[in-house]
Order: C-alpha cells, then structure tokens, then sequence
C-alpha cells in the first residue's frame, strides 16, 4: 500500500500455508501449484506459499510457485530461527514473479506464550526478533514480522516491539488473533492505538495488517474491525479454511468491502484487486482438491447463498431481485446454468467449459483429461460441470502416484467371505497382483492393496456422496486414514462406488508414501531459538 493510495486494502491469501495445516487437507505439488496460478488469476496481491523448513514438500512447492507467478507477491512463512529463515531464503532465491519475494517471520509476545512456551523474558523476545528481521533482509527488503498471539499481547509491549523490527527492516507488521479470542471493537482498538502512538509508521509506509482466526466465528468481523482502524492488509484463506475453526473467509472479506463500498457506504473508503468472478470457481476448486466440503450455508460461495425457497422471497425475487439478494451471483463467478457435454462434445468445447471452471491445463493434461472425459461420456449420457471438476481433480491428484489402479475383481454375497483380487501399476510400470479378503467387496480389496504396496493404515473415516444426480451418476468417495499417528485423506470418483472406494484408498496411500520420500524430519532445534515444532507455530 502506497501512502498514495490508502484506500486500497493489500489481500494476502494463506490457502497454501495455514489453509492446507487444516487437518486432512494436504495438497500435493501439482495441487499447489494450480492453486496459486488461480489465486493470481483472481487478483491476490501476496500468496503465502507454505511453511519451508517444514518438508522438502513445502520447500519445493515455494521455489516452484516463486518461479512460476507473473505478479504476485509470493512469501514463505519461518520462525525466528536462523535456520528456516535461510530455509525460505533459499526457496525465494530464484524468484521471477514481478511482486516478488517475501519472508514472513514470527515470534510469540503475549504473557502466556512468554511465560509456557518460550520461557523467555520480553527483551529477549525483541532481541530475538530484531536479529531475525535483520537475517531476512538479507534475502529480500520485503519483510513481514508477526508478534503471534498479538491480540493478547500487551499493547504496549505490541508498541515496542513494532517499533523495534519496523526500524530492523520489517516493511509490513502483522498483528494476528492466533486463536481467535478477539472481539470486532477490541481487535480493531488495537491498530488504532498502535499507529496513534507509532506515526513513523505512516511515515515510512509500513503496512500494518491481520491475520484472523474463526475459534468465536469473528475472523472477518474482526478482520474487517481492523480495516476500519488502519489496517491496510488482510491476511484470509479461500473458504475459511485453516487451523481448528479456520481463517477469515477471502470471499467473505472481499464482497464486503465491495458491497458496502458504494460512494455513500460503510465501506466508501476501501476496495481491492480482487476480481471476484473469479472467487466462485475457485472456491469449488480448493473444496475438490482439499478434500473440505463448503457448508450448504456458507456466505457467498454456499450452496444456498442464492437460493430462494420461500414463496415470499420468491414473490419479491420476481418482482426486484435486491428484495432479497444483496449481490448478483454473476459478481461472483455462480453460474445461472450449467452447460451439459456429452460423448459427442468436442476437445475445444471441453477446453472452453474447463476455462470458465477456473482451471488452466497444459495440452498433454488435457489430452488425459479428454480421453477420461470421452470414456465417461460412454458410460453416462450427460456430462455435467461436477463430472468435470471431478476429472481434473482426478488427474492433478494422480499427478505424482506411486500406486495406480490396473484392475480389481471382487466377489461377495450375504453367506460367503468377500474376496478380492487387486492389480496395481508402479511408477516404473509393472504391474502387482494380490488377493485380500474382508468384511464385504470394500475391505477386502483394501486388504489386497495393503499387501501390495505394503502400507498398513486404519480407516478412520468412509464417506460417499453422488458428484451428480441420475442412475449414471459418478460417485464420489472420501476417506481418512491413520498412519502412525497421522491423518491422511484419500478421494477417488467413478460411476461404479467400489472403484471410487478403492482409488480414495490408494490415493491415501500415494499421498503417504510421497511425504515419506519427501518429509525432512521437524525436529526441536538445539540452542536458545528453539522454542517450537515448525507446525505447531503460526500466527
């Protein structure tokens, strides 16, 4: 933000690094990246990448994205601990998006982090942030420093230390309510008094921001709070997803202020990049891919958001549609119809309709996607825009397997023990073959690919839901499983509910046996600065 232009509120998406600590919702590399191309596409100013030091998975999604965005800002997220500040260092090295690189550091500063986490007193805390803020500069001039849990922080301790890395070198602070036990007049009171008692930092430009969460289900409240008090950077997640209750909504933020933004409005003074058109493709999009289904009443990108069912809303529907819809659902990307292929569809047809879903492939991904299109199209007459999205999501989930499905025969009845026989293709293209039994077609075929690939899991949790409507619908399978302590998801479609059970538990295995390849151990740091697992800190 430009002193220039105060009105212009910076949004800053954390899907990638606090939406995907959701639990269950990790994306792999190719996920990833199709997700920051569409949050550029969408107009988002600075793309929070992920978390470096954590896996060689999060280090590599970073460099990629850096290496890939035209515009955006693209940050990686570090404690203040030498090591993963030189970690993302390392990840925004080679940086050639026109926003940039950012390193986003953070230190807890409220009395009971002090006191039973860090164990350290308030001066070394500063001392600690400073020198971390110095270290990051280093790479890059563009610097955020999060005090985390700021909003119980004293607020002249806030005072001080905003002070103190803002003259280190930090050009953007964020004051996070990390466990979201802020209230809107408590949180907003907090930038207030901070740029009364800091006018240096209207001064030197320094961009004062927040980063919200949902625990009391006040994230864009207070978010918006915060705006109303000098807040000029809003840190959001598509969906409000994130840690526990989630973050504040990025739709929700951004049809506010544009609702309410009218000449005469609450929100006269604000607006921003976003283009929010665009916001509904990609809401359904990181729903599919994290596996995290959107609330049939949830603002904006719900189900419901635009239904009308009583006959009153109705009558008045029909008669001024702002009797009772306070926006277009055109302003946000929700289609009024729906277009129908089918086996007779052509390749550039197809290509046109997964545009307009939000997503951009390359030709040999659409030639996969065209080729699964074309046989689903043999077995269902109509092929709808939940087929579609089905299919891509299928084919950027299936990017990276270890494991694929070749083939699967089971038999089973009310009075035999069910029976399986599963064939798997490796990366290398040999084909394996085991038979399990099991308490009906589905876990015996789980028991088969146990055996193959030699991955041993719990089940946790087995939900199935049809993608459309009809005899021919494709069916959607969910799963969660246990690994040793962690939770992993696995999702898999077909027209035949077995095999989507089937692909949603090999997918929980591909996705188990790529973090094993590719996990650089979190251990506890050695020496003063380590105070924290890397995933068990945020802001």
């Amino acid at each position: 933000m430009s002193q220039s232009n105060p009105s212009m509120i910076r949004i800053f998406d954390t899907t990638l690094r606090d939406g995907e600590q959701s639990p269950g919702a990790s994306l792999n590399h190719a996920e990833k990246l199709e997700i920051a191309r569409q949050l550029e596409a969408l107009g988002v100013d600075v793309i929070e990448a992920g978390f470096p030091i954590t896996s060689q998975g999060d280090f590599d999604a970073v460099r990629a994205i850096a290496q890939e965005l035209q515009r955006a800002t693209v940050c990686a997220l570090a404690r203040c601990v030498p090591r993963d500040i030189d970690r993302a260092g390392e990840a925004l090295k080679d940086c050639t998006s026109g926003g940039g690189g950012r390193i986003h550091v953070f230190c807890a500063t409220s009395k009971i982090h002090r006191e039973h986490k860090l164990k350290k007193a308030f001066e070394e805390i500063i001392r600690i942030s400073v020198e971390s803020v110095k270290q990051a500069r280093q790479f890059t001039d563009n610097v955020e420093f999060s005090p985390e849990d700021g909003s119980r922080t004293e607020l002249d301790y806030l005072v001080e230390i905003t002070q103190a890395v803002v003259e280190a070198g930090a050009t953007t602070v964020n004051i996070p309510d990390t466990v979201g036990y802020a209230v809107p007049a408590e949180y907003g009171h907090i930038f207030s008094y901070v740029r009364q008692k800091l006018p240096m930092l209207d001064q030197r430009d320094i961009y004062l921001s927040a980063h919200c969460h949902n625990d009391l289900g006040l994230a864009v409240a207070n978010s918006l709070s915060a705006v109303q008090n000098g807040c000029r950077q809003v840190e959001c997640t598509i969906n409000g997803i994130g840690e526990r209750a989630g973050n504040a909504a990025l739709e929700e933020i951004v049809m506010a202020l544009r609702t309410r933004g009218s000449a005469e409005d609450y929100f006269r003074e604000f607006t921003t990049r976003i283009n929010s058109k665009k916001i509904y493709p990609l809401s359904r999009m990181v729903s599919s891919l994290t596996g995290l289904q959107v609330q049939r009443n949830k603002a904006i990108v719900g189900q419901n958001a635009f239904a009308h069912e009583a006959g009153i809303h109705q009558d008045g529907m029909l008669k001024h549609a702002n009797t009772y819809e306070i926006m277009d659902p055109r302003d946000v990307g929700v289609p009024e119809s729906k277009l129908v292929l089918g086996k007779h569809s052509g390749r550039h047809a197809l290509r046109d309709r997964i545009a307009e879903l939000g997503y951009s492939l390359d030709d040999d991904m659409l030639d996969r996607v065209y080729d699964r299109f074309k046989q689903l199209a043999d077995r269902k007459k109509d092929v709808f825009d939940e087929d579609i999205e089905a299919m891509l999501d299928e084919q950027l989930e299936s990017a990276r397997q270890l494991w694929e499905l070749d083939s699967f025969e089971v038999t089973s009845g009310s009075r035999i023990t069910a029976r399986a026989k599963v064939a798997l293709r490796d990366s290398t293209g040999t084909i394996r073959s085991e038979d399990g039994e099991g308490d009906g077609p589905i876990d015996a075929c789980y028991s088969a690919i146990q055996r193959i690939t030699g991955v041993h899991i719990t089940l946790d949790n087995y939900t199935t839901r049809a993608v459309t409507g009809g005899k021919d619908a494709q069916g959607e399978v969910n799963v969660q499983v246990d690994h040793h302590g962690r939770k992993v998801r696995g999702r898999g479609v077909s027209t035949d509910v077995i095999e989507a059970a089937v692909k949603a538990y090999l997918s929980a295995i591909n996705r188990i046996r790529t973090m094993e390849a590719r996990q650089v151990a979190a251990t506890t740091l050695n020496g003063d600065n380590d105070t924290m697992q890397p995933r068990a800190a945020q802001p």
